[in-house]
């Protein structure tokens, strides 16, 4: 899909043992006591985390994207009960249970955050990255949101609006990024291979066809 930007908040390069954050360090030691004590299967938990990380997540908002792309019917329907559009797909489950879909335009592009926690939708997203629960994020992700795109590599025409929208335990949201031009002769398979994580979160766009030739 995409290649990765770190965020605000978030370092660069991939944590190695001798370089564990104070959480990571905890959750590692809990976690072996937990296996000596054969209370957990560290396979089991491998496969729960590649389940939404790989299954489940990105993928399936790529396809809700894609169809809204190809299917007008379906993205008017994604406009008005996203949650009931989304399940017609077969993506409902953990935190993702009452959705809202907002369409990027030409006049303006959607970012989503959680200023109080880190509400998001498990079920169409997948797992969250570590950027987008990290306090530099979610408080400037408000004031602002021009700046923090800039961070990612997005930098919008200086006329185009920023809407920002706030997660909360009640509702979640989906951004729809606009549709790549030269994209007409595109199934739905093509098209939600160009949809990539960030770009559903509004950190970023979604790829343009020349990304795969």
């Amino acid at each position: 899909m995409s290649e990765h930007r770190h965020g605000p908040g978030e370092e660069h390069g991939h944590h190695h043992d001798n370089h564990l954050t104070d959480m990571e360090a905890r959750v590692k030691a809990l976690e072996t006591v937990l296996t000596e004590k054969g209370l957990i299967d560290p396979a089991a938990i491998d496969a729960i985390v590649d389940t939404y990380e790989t299954k489940v997540g990105p993928r399936n908002g790529a396809r809700v994207v894609a169809k809204a792309w190809s299917d007008p019917d379906f993205a008017d329907w994604l406009r008005r009960d996203a949650t009931a559009a989304i399940a017609s797909l077969g993506f409902t489950g953990r935190q993702g249970e009452h959705m809202r879909a907002v369409f990027n335009t030409s006049e303006t592009h959607n970012l989503i955050v959680c200023t109080l926690c880190s509400c998001y939708p498990w079920a169409v997203l997948g797992l969250p990255p570590v950027w987008y629960k990290a306090p530099p994020y979610r408080s400037r992700a408000v004031i602002d949101p021009r700046g923090v795109l800039a961070e990612f590599g997005l930098n919008l025409p200086a006329e185009k609006k920023i809407r920002v929208w706030d997660s909360t335990a009640e509702l979640r949201y989906l951004v729809v990024p606009e549709r790549p031009a030269a994209t007409d002769d595109l199934g739905e398979d093509a098209l939600a291979k160009l949809v990539t994580r960030d770009s559903m979160i509004g950190t970023g766009l979604a790829l343009s066809p020349e990304a795969f030739r």
